[in-house]
């Protein structure tokens, strides 16, 4: 709880420094079509696309903040009340995630915090592989959730391990790897020597079991305020 409760520390800060707290938020979360969260990408088998997890979107006067979530839902109130929130589960982590999304977006202070569409998750790739070369080397990857064209491009360079909640994708073999489950997360960390780590780590309270472990690198809208608050490294040329 303590990088959430700083988090919203953070948002308390910019909503008094800028005599916020009575603006109202509005998230809005469902199961979206194809087209509504990421257009029409190449690969198909986005978690987007499958259901498990939704796309949260927060406005907050004419700033978008967007979050994934497994929890979909809507939540409409002031900023103070949006700092009140007890985030006891995914839905409530998600609203607080993507409204400090939107608050920083309006502000100008974070960017890319709506996802990108259609051939952008391709392009997005291949910037991610020369990323990595650049500034590691050849390295051995945990890489921690399901983004297809990602684990694509990097198996075709890099040894890679890849970790994913989603039992529909675990035992599988995708992109020529194996997508194990979260009781291996600390042997492909072990084996590893850096990860890439989905942003909806935030949202579902697992990010604190690999940070401080190896060099970590998010990838992602939802992870866009609390990586420009908390110093991590983020990942995610393409999004809007």
């Amino acid at each position: 709880m303590e990088m959430y409760n700083r988090l919203q520390k953070e948002l308390a800060a910019l909503a008094d420094s800028h005599d916020l707290r009575c603006e109202q938020i509005q998230l809005v979360a469902k199961t979206m079509t194809a087209e509504e969260a990421i257009g029409n990408p190449e690969k198909k088998d986005f978690p987007l696309l499958g259901g498990r997890e939704v796309m949260l979107e927060a406005r907050f006067l004419e700033g978008r903040g967007e979050a994934y979530t497994s929890m979909p839902g809507h939540y409409t109130g002031s900023v103070d009340d949006l700092l009140a929130l007890p985030l006891q589960n995914d839905f409530e982590r998600a609203c607080l995630v993507a409204g400090t999304n939107a608050v920083m977006r309006q502000l100008g202070l974070v960017e890319r915090t709506v996802h990108c569409r259609d051939q952008d998750p391709e392009r997005c790739a291949k910037k991610l592989v020369q990323y990595v070369s650049e500034r590691f080397g050849t390295p051995r990857i945990c890489f921690i959730g399901f983004q297809p064209a990602m684990i694509a491009a990097l198996a075709r360079s890099f040894p890679i391990r890849v970790v994913d909640l989603d039992e529909r994708n675990i035992g599988q073999k995708k992109y020529d790897v194996l997508i194990r489950g979260p009781e291996e997360t600390e042997a492909c960390i072990d084996w590893a020597q850096i990860i890439l780590a989905t942003g909806s780590t935030s949202v579902n309270a697992t990010m604190g079991t690999f940070l401080g472990e190896k060099p970590v690198v998010f990838y992602g809208v939802t992870v866009a305020a609390l990586a420009q608050t908390h110093g991590y490294d983020r990942f995610c040329p393409c999004a809007y």
